[in-house]
C-alpha cells in the first residue's frame, strides 16, 4: 500500500513540474515578465545614475544650442501626444483585414486595457497583423501617416529638428510608423520591432530583439560620440541598451504631452499629399464604438439615399438630400440661358469623389453627362447621370467628347484621379482641344465618416462607402468662363501651339485660388505608385 502512494505522489509531482516547465515557456513567449523587468530596470537605472542625469522635458524645449547633439527619443513617449496605440491597431485592423478584424479587436480592448502595457501591445499586434500579405501590406505608408502625424506636438518635433541628428526608438512595429518618420518628418534612424513571417505572412509576433548587426552599428557610432541625449517618458521603463550611451535623459510626463499643441500642416517637413484607406477620422475607442452603432443606420440610410437620387426630380430630391444629411452649397450659379441655340457647356472641375459630377447636376439643377476616365460598373449603374467611360486614347477621347457636346452639356475632371487634402494634380489639356471656352468649378467636400475613394480597394463600394456617411457637405462654386482668344467677358488666354498647356493652367489656377488649395504638378500616376505601388493601369470591369 506504501508503496502504491509513493508512486501516486511521484506521478503527481512529474506532473506538477510538466504543467510549471510548460507554464514557464508560454509566459517566456508571449509575456515578459513583470518582475524581472522592474529588478532589471531598477538595477539599470540605478547603475546608470552614475553616467547621467534625470531631467524634465521643458529644460530641455528651451535649450537653443542642439545644434551639435544627437538625440534619440522613443517615438510613442516623447513625440506622439496621445497616450493610447488602439486608434493605430484598428487602423491596421479595419484598412489591412476586414470589418470583422476591427470589431475582434473593439470588442476584446476592455480586456486588454486591463492587461501590463508590453503585453497588451503584443495581443493588439497579434490581432491586427495575424495572416496579413507582407508584400501587400502598404498601410505604414498609405494610412497611417495621416493620423500619426496629427498627433505630433509641435514642442517636441521643434526641439528634435534642432538637433544635429534624430534617432527614433520604438516598441511599435517597423512596418507602422518607418515611412512616417522618414518621408514625413526627416528623422534620420528609425528602429521598431520587425514582424516575424511566415511564407510571405505575418504571423502577429514580433521579434523580441531588433537586428544585432544595424544595431550595434548604430550603438558603436553613439558611443563614440560625447553629445547623445535621450528623450523619453516617465511612465514605464525605457530601452536601456539605447540610452546607456545618452549622457542626459530628458523626461516628458502625460500632462505635458497633452499640453502639447498639434503640429500644424504648414510645418510638415514634406507635406502630405495622398493617403488612402476608408476611416475619415481616427478610430479611438468611442469614435469605433459609435461607429459600429452606425453602420446599420447608415446602410439603410445610404439605400434610401440612392432611390431618392434615381427616381425624383431636382426639386424633390434635393430637399430630401438636405434633410438626410447631404448638403450641396452653390455659389455664382450660372444663369440659365435664353433659348436652345446656344452651345452646350463643358464644365471642368477638380476632383474630389466619383460624385462630383453629380454635385454639379445638382447645382445647376440639369442632367449632365459626366466623363471619366474610369468608372466601376456600381458607380454606373446607381448614377443619377449619364456617364461615359473615355480610353485614355487622346484622339478618339477628343473625338467621342466632341460629339457628346453637340447633344448636351457635359462635366469633366481633368485631374484623373481624385485628390482628398487642400492640393490639385496636374490638369491634362485634353479638354481646351475640345473647347475655347470651358466653365471651371471649383469643388470641395468633407465627410464625417467614411471616404468614398480608394487607390487599393473595391471600387464598387465607393458611391455606397460615400452615401452611408451621417453627414456630407459638397460645396460648388462656378468660376468665370475661361477662352482661348480675346473678348470683352471672362479670362483669356492668346491662342499658339502651347495655347492647350495654357489654359490647362490657368484653369487649375483660378480653382486652387478659388479653394485656397496648392497646384502641383503631380499626376494619377504618382498617386498609385506612392499609394498602391502600381501606375494604376487596371483591366475594364476593376476601373479605379
Amino acid at each position: 500500500m506504501q508503496k502504491y502512494k509513493i508512486m501516486a505522489l511521484t506521478k503527481a509531482l512529474s506532473f506538477q513540474k510538466l504543467y510549471f516547465f510548460l507554464s514557464i515557456l508560454i509566459l517566456k513567449h508571449f509575456k515578459t515578465p513583470q518582475k524581472n523587468n522592474r529588478e532589471n530596470t531598477n538595477n539599470n537605472n540605478n547603475n546608470a545614475a552614475s553616467q547621467f542625469g534625470f531631467h524634465r522635458f521643458q529644460i530641455l524645449a528651451q535649450n537653443q544650442d542642439l545644434k551639435d547633439r544627437i538625440l534619440i527619443f522613443n517615438v510613442e513617449k516623447a513625440l506622439l501626444r496621445s497616450s493610447s496605440l488602439f486608434p493605430y491597431f484598428m487602423l491596421v485592423a479595419f484598412e489591412a483585414g476586414s470589418i470583422i478584424r476591427a470589431l475582434i479587436l473593439f470588442l476584446l480592448y476592455p480586456f486588454i486595457a486591463l492587461l501590463p502595457e508590453d503585453f497588451a501591445l503584443k495581443i493588439m499586434v497579434m490581432i491586427s497583423f495575424f495572416g496579413l500579405n507582407k508584400e501587400r501590406f502598404r498601410e505604414g505608408r498609405a494610412v497611417l501617416p495621416k493620423f500619426l502625424l496629427e498627433d505630433v506636438g509641435m514642442e517636441s518635433f521643434e526641439t528634435l529638428r534642432r538637433g544635429k541628428k534624430a534617432v527614433a526608438v520604438s516598441e511599435l512595429p517597423q512596418v507602422m510608423i518607418e515611412s512616417f518618420l522618414r518621408d514625413y518628418l526627416d528623422i534620420d534612424c528609425v528602429f521598431g520591432k520587425e514582424m516575424k513571417v511566415f511564407c510571405g505572412y505575418f504571423v502577429g509576433l514580433m521579434e523580441e530583439r531588433r537586428e544585432l548587426i544595424v544595431q550595434d552599428n548604430v550603438l558603436h557610432v553613439l558611443e563614440m560620440n560625447y553629445d547623445v541625449i535621450g528623450i523619453t517618458g516617465f511612465k514605464g521603463s525605457f530601452d536601456y541598451q539605447w540610452f546607456s550611451c545618452c549622457k542626459e535623459i530628458y523626461m516628458v510626463n502625460e500632462q505635458e504631452r497633452k499640453n502639447w499643441q498639434q503640429l500644424p500642416r504648414h510645418l510638415y517637413p514634406k507635406p502630405l499629399i495622398f493617403h488612402d484607406g476608408r476611416l475619415a477620422f481616427k478610430p479611438t475607442f468611442l469614435a469605433a464604438l459609435a461607429m459600429f452603432m452606425w453602420l446599420p443606420l447608415g446602410v439603410t440610410l445610404g439605400m434610401i439615399r440612392i432611390i431618392v437620387a434615381l427616381t425624383l426630380p431636382f426639386e424633390i430630391s434635393i430637399p430630401i438630400m438636405h434633410f438626410t444629411g447631404i448638403k450641396i452649397r452653390t455659389l455664382n450659379p450660372p444663369t440659365k440661358r435664353k433659348n436652345n441655340k446656344s452651345k452646350n457647356i463643358l464644365y471642368v472641375c477638380n476632383h474630389k469623389t466619383l460624385l462630383d459630377p453629380v454635385a454639379v447636376s445638382y447645382a445647376t439643377r440639369s442632367h449632365l453627362t459626366a466623363v471619366t476616365y474610369s468608372l466601376s460598373r456600381m458607380s454606373e449603374i446607381i448614377s443619377p447621370i449619364k456617364t461615359i467611360r473615355l480610353s485614355r486614347n487622346r484622339d478618339k477621347d477628343a473625338e467621342l467628347m466632341d460629339q457628346l457636346l453637340s447633344q448636351s452639356d457635359a462635366v469633366v475632371c481633368p485631374e484623373g484621379t481624385t485628390c482628398r487634402e487642400p492640393y490639385l494634380l496636374r490638369f491634362s489639356p485634353l479638354f481646351s482641344e475640345i473647347r475655347n471656352e470651358v466653365s471651371p468649378v471649383a469643388l470641395n467636400c468633407h465627410v464625417s465618416m467614411f471616404y468614398g475613394t480608394t487607390a487599393r480597394g473595391m471600387k464598387f463600394m465607393d458611391p455606397l462607402l460615400f452615401l452611408i456617411n451621417p453627414w456630407t457637405r459638397y460645396s460648388v462654386c462656378f468660376l468665370d468662363v475661361v477662352r482661348c482668344d480675346k473678348n470683352t467677358r471672362g479670362d483669356y488666354c492668346d491662342y499658339d501651339d502651347n495655347s492647350k498647356f495654357k489654359v490647362a493652367n490657368l484653369v487649375q489656377n483660378k480653382m486652387a485660388k478659388a479653394l485656397g488649395f496648392t497646384c502641383t504638378k503631380l499626376t494619377r500616376k504618382d498617386k498609385y505608385l506612392i499609394l498602391a505601388g502600381n501606375e494604376g493601369i487596371v483591366t475594364h470591369g476593376n476601373a479605379r
